[in-house]
């Protein structure tokens, strides 16, 4: 599904969060910058949105970005390719999966994943390996679509959600079954307090989240035990 609409997926990010995904990413990444990670991990990294901001605000030793979508990684390589030797750090692409991760226990400063984790086949088998790779003490920062709270915004947001975007995004990337299952997805998947328990679950401690956006998403933080 994620190879059918690579090719779109940048493009339709903007157009359908009006550009406000960006500013919640760089939230996300200047969390970390108190941490001065230099090998940060990226998990369901897509076309490298996260890598490449991380990489111009945090500048890292070294950044590795996995993702299971040839599609998608085929995006970042093009975009790593685009932008030559104008860079602080190293990146790496590699095809992966999040829940069998190829790096040794205790590996990475930091790792981030955004708006990945709802696509965790088994959400605490990908949580427990990305805890799993970092070294003690080092933080996860996870962004993900919530569920707003706050009538009627709630509402209006849910009639958007459900039915505008789909359309758009079929629209504009001939896939409709990505924008339902976009959803789908957000409405299935625990969220807030829900979520920082997973993240407990999964050996993390000390987990917290941030609201943004009048709930559309959240930044959520954790410390590996």
């Amino acid at each position: 599904m994620f190879d059918a609409i690579s090719g779109k997926y940048d493009l339709l990010n903007r157009l359908l969060s009006f550009r406000i995904d960006r500013i919640w990413r760089k939230k996300a990444i200047l969390s970390l910058l108190p941490f001065h990670p230099q090998l940060l991990l990226d998990v369901a990294t897509g076309t490298g949105d996260m890598v490449f901001m991380a990489e111009k605000l945090l500048k890292p030793m070294m950044i590795q970005g996995v993702d299971l979508s040839a599609g998608m990684l085929e995006v970042a390589h093009k975009r790593l390719a685009a932008k030559g030797k104008n860079l602080h750090s190293q990146i790496e692409f590699l095809k992966g999966d999040a829940e069998h991760l190829q790096f040794e226990n205790n590996s990475f400063d930091a790792a981030t994943v955004a708006f990945g984790v709802r696509n965790f086949a088994d959400l605490q088998l990908g949580l427990k390996e990305m805890h799993r790779v970092l070294k003690p003490g080092a933080p996860i920062v996870v962004l993900e679509f919530t569920k707003p709270r706050i009538f009627p915004f709630r509402q209006l947001f849910d009639i958007y959600f459900r039915h505008l975007l789909p359309l758009i995004g079929s629209w504009t990337s001939g896939d409709r079954r990505a924008y339902k299952y976009l959803y789908e997805s957000v409405q299935a998947f625990p969220d807030f307090d829900a979520f920082n328990q997973e993240l407990i679950n999964a050996g993390f401690v000390k987990p917290g989240f941030k609201s943004l956006s009048t709930g559309i998403c959240a930044i959520y933080v954790a410390y590996k035990s």
